[in-house]
């Protein structure tokens, strides 16, 4: 509200969001009423009711379920929120990990366990991760809807269940491990998203690019063979099969089934845009073109990401998304 806004504005972001659909009370109360998305039959019903083609009648819905959504200047105020705890979390981890023996150890996780002790760094950084993504699991009902909603609350919910199973049972050190792994790259496509809005395409871009490397060398390289490998294997020789064993690296292979689905999206939308040049229309968007809009953008579109004609980013989730299909 005091940061994120005035920066939007000073960029030249305005608070105004997609095209309205023209006021018609008929299609209204279909809207509120009944349904969001009329089938074939309804359609033909209107049209014959208000004497309208069937394609405006169709362009009519579009327009009201997109005047329904997020500004851009609404979404650029969240991401650039995003941005900044990511950012800063991740250096203070990455400061903090680089003196500790167990970053370059992963054995150190395990001996001598439970008996570790909780250092007030490391506690800070666990409270800090723990209340950001339960103010995560509570605003996404309230945040910028997204299609993969469902995806995000079961990442949400596995990622709090780890933070905290890990604190009640002192696996914190491998915990901060898991921790700033996943923040490495976070913060790249909220810098990338940011970007988006600002309309800086060559940057969003390489942000973009640079997400969808890193992501991928952490969370289908570093994660299952570094993270996976101690909490699996190292543990089980160290210290044994411990009661609760089956459920910390349940919750983590979770993730890595959430990682290897979003690493797909990400592969996905590299090999359209380095092949073909341009790319499909994202099919989790949170805002829907026209065909004709679609065809005026896709053949004006020059970098990897874009906007679309009304000027709604489609940015959405952990992938990015408008010109990058979807995350």
């Amino acid at each position: 509200r005091f940061i994120a806004k005035p920066c939007a504005i000073n960029l030249g972001i305005q608070d105004s969001g997609p095209h309205r659909a023209q006021p018609n009370a008929i299609l209204e109360k279909v809207f509120t009423s009944i349904t969001k998305s009329p089938d074939g039959k309804r359609l033909e019903g209107l049209s014959k009711q208000l004497d309208w083609d069937v394609r405006k009648i169709q362009r009519w819905f579009r327009h009201r379920r997109n005047q329904d959504k997020p500004t851009t200047l609404t979404k650029f105020c969240e991401s650039m929120w995003r941005f900044t705890f990511y950012l800063s979390i991740f250096f203070y981890g990455i400061r903090f990990l680089w003196t500790a023996p167990w970053f370059w150890d992963t054995r150190q996780c395990w001996y001598n366990y439970p008996f570790q002790p909780l250092t007030s760094r490391l506690y800070y950084y666990y409270i800090l991760e723990l209340a950001f993504y339960w103010s995560l699991m509570f605003s996404q009902f309230t945040d910028i809807k997204r299609k993969d909603f469902l995806i995000m609350f079961v990442h949400h919910l596995a990622t709090i269940g780890l933070i905290t199973f890990s604190y009640m049972n002192n696996m914190v050190r491998v915990g901060t491990l898991v921790l700033c792994l996943h923040d490495a790259s976070d913060f790249l496509l909220e810098a990338a998203k940011l970007a988006n809005y600002a309309k800086y395409q060559r940057l969003c871009d390489a942000f973009f690019m640079l997400f969808g490397v890193v992501f991928i060398v952490t969370r289908l390289g570093i994660y299952p063979f570094w993270i996976l490998n101690t909490t699996l294997f190292e543990s089980w020789e160290l210290i044994g099969p411990y009661p609760s064993w089956w459920l910390f690296n349940g919750l983590l292979i979770t993730l890595q089934i959430l990682h290897i689905i979003w690493s797909y999206l990400i592969i996905r939308i590299a090999y359209k845009a380095l092949v073909r040049g341009k790319v499909s229309k994202d099919d989790r968007s949170d805002v829907e073109s026209s065909s004709e809009e679609e065809d005026v953008t896709s053949n004006s579109t020059k970098g990897v990401f874009s906007t679309s004609s009304n000027g709604s980013n489609r940015i959405n989730g952990h992938v990015a998304s408008g010109q990058w299909t979807e995350e």
